[in-house]
């Protein structure tokens, strides 16, 4: 009877483990499949066109927004597209991680109030195959997001147009 009772204890416990492991496989799984519905452009399409451009086609995410992976100094980052933003704006948090000096402050208007940023520059930008360089940025302590917003400091220096739920962003002539 002792050996039934464990027996029964361990098979429960069998169970339950393969209840845990199924779940967490389920979770690995739909992760990848909630982290492409957020950033379906980790890997934007890039291509030249007809006249030699550098050119790159970002697909919209399920809130309508265009997000893509690119990099600044040669690393890795989460750019957020926003005509409505004047400058690069960088969360003070990822700014230290890319080790950018800050030039002075100033305060600016965002959609929670007003903020004091500092002044940066960023050396080299690039999305897919499209690089820019010298451009005028904010660090913002106030953002807390991993995302940088690529305001128009950065998308100015490109032409751009959005076509159905795509945007294409082209190096200028």
């Amino acid at each position: 009877m002792t050996e039934d009772v464990s027996t029964n204890k361990i098979g429960k416990i069998f169970v339950w483990l393969a209840w845990i492991i199924a779940l967490a496989l389920l979770m690995f799984v739909f992760q990848d499949v909630l982290d492409e519905q957020y950033n379906p452009n980790s890997q934007p399409q890039v291509n030249l066109n007809s006249s030699g451009q550098a050119e790159v086609v970002l697909k919209q995410n399920r809130q309508g927004h265009y997000v893509t992976r690119g990099t600044i100094n040669e690393l890795s980052v989460t750019f957020l597209l926003d005509t409505g933003a004047t400058q690069v704006s960088i969360p003070a948090h990822i700014a230290d991680e890319l080790q950018l000096e800050s030039y002075g402050s100033y305060p600016v208007q965002t959609a929670n109030g007003t903020v004091t940023v500092y002044r940066t520059k960023i050396d080299q930008l690039s999305i897919g195959n499209i690089f820019l360089y010298n451009v005028a940025a904010h660090i913002n302590p106030a953002m807390k997001n991993d995302e940088i917003l690529l305001g128009m400091s950065a998308l100015k220096q490109l032409d751009f147009h959005q076509t159905g739920k795509q945007l294409i962003l082209r190096e200028p002539l």
